[in-house]
């Protein structure tokens, strides 16, 4: 149940065939990547998706992403693919979930508490030079070093920096560099990974038996496929009036009136991750667009319609008539920013089996299990 007219909606059936999709074209095991809560569209639920559809394991940003998922009963193998202090082995063995070593420096730190059966993937700086060590002496001291206190040192990994760009010679050097460090180390690995969304679409001879990919489950890549978009942001007119010429609109009253206006309000703002780098921007209404005028507020926004509708009347702000790639090209970023913003202020509906499962309000759905 949601009280505010503004909600995201996902196509969980979509993701489902979306992986697939990928899957066959890859012809490896998929790792689906649900990092800052899905990508904004509730990680359980589009995990749950994602599994559905063929996933072999799940990738998250940090250890509270993994138990977020643990929490919510997801069993399912979780890589943690950001640095993890120390510290938390316990939890990391508690909970099983896979860490990469980043450093000789961090494995020295770990190995001083206990970490048998503690499973592990040595991250290899390729060239994106985030975290990661390209040195193979390193990479061989790491892994001596683990397995020598017991730990299952399942994998190895790289991350590319330009695969959005098929002309960028730099993913080919990465790979490279990547591959002859994977057999200078003579190691059997299970998980060999180093395509994320881009290059697991366009670079079929990245080396690996695993792809990475997030964004792409939802529909969206650098490159023409057969994936079809899967979230959409709706919200409700609250509010209708018209304006005579001359009346300014919002905060700073940046926009004016140049006529005869209908205005319309929406009960969502950058509070919910709809930023002020809208204004100006179009939205979908009936078959018709409408422009947001006047600064985006914390809560609201106001469009100029193009005639009056009925309070109620849906809008359509991300959806099949204003496409995610239209909306982040219009700002100037990208669709992973875009919907990473959402907040959990927005209701989540989704879609599965060709009819709405469920109605997801976050922050509510979290005080009523505490009670």
């Amino acid at each position: 149940m949601f009280y505010r007219e503004s909600w995201v909606q996902v196509d969980l059936d979509q993701i489902k065939e979306n992986v697939q999709w990928l899957r066959s074209q890859t012809n490896r095991q998929f790792i689906a990547v649900i990092k800052a809560n899905g990508y904004g569209a509730g990680d359980a639920s589009v995990a749950r998706a994602a599994l559905a559809g063929g996933a072999t394991m799940l990738a998250v940003s940090s250890l509270d992403e993994a138990l977020s998922l643990r929490y919510q009963e997801i069993t399912a193998p979780i890589l943690i693919l950001g640095v993890v202090d120390p510290a938390q082995a316990e939890l990391l063995l508690q909970y099983d979930l896979t860490v990469p070593a980043v450093s000789l420096e961090w494995v020295k730190e770990l190995i001083q508490v206990p970490i048998k059966g503690l499973k592990v993937h040595l991250k290899v700086d390729t060239g994106m030079h985030r975290i990661g060590t390209e040195k193979v002496a390193e990479l061989q001291a790491m892994l001596s070093l683990l397995k020598a206190n017991g730990a299952d040192v399942e994998g190895i990994f790289t991350h590319f920096a330009c695969s959005d760009n098929p002309d960028n010679q730099m993913t080919e050097d990465q790979a490279a560099r990547f591959e002859a460090v994977v057999d200078a180390l003579k190691t059997p690995f299970r998980w060999v990974h180093s395509c994320n969304s881009d290059a697991a679409v366009h670079y079929p001879k990245a080396p690996g038996n695993a792809v990475r990919c997030g964004l792409a489950m939802f529909g969206v890549t650098s490159y023409l496929t057969e994936l079809k978009p899967c979230i959409s942001l709706y919200s409700r007119l609250i509010y209708v009036k018209q304006l005579k010429a001359g009346q300014s609109i919002g905060y700073g009253a940046t926009y004016t009136t140049q006529g005869e206006e209908w205005i319309g309000t929406l009960p969502i703002g950058y509070a919910d991750g709809w930023i002020r780098r809208h204004q100006g921007r179009s939205c979908w209404i009936e078959g018709e667009t409408g422009e947001f005028v006047g600064r985006i507020c914390m809560d609201q926004a106001m469009i100029r319609l193009p005639h009056a509708f009925p309070v109620g009347t849906k809008v359509e702000l991300i959806g099949p008539h204003i496409p995610l790639e239209q909306v982040a090209q219009e700002l100037g970023t990208i669709p992973y920013e875009v919907l990473t913003l959402l907040s959990d202020r927005l209701a989540k509906v989704y879609i599965e089996n060709g009819r709405i499962r469920e109605v997801a309000n976050p922050r509510l759905d979290r005080l009523m299990q505490e009670k």
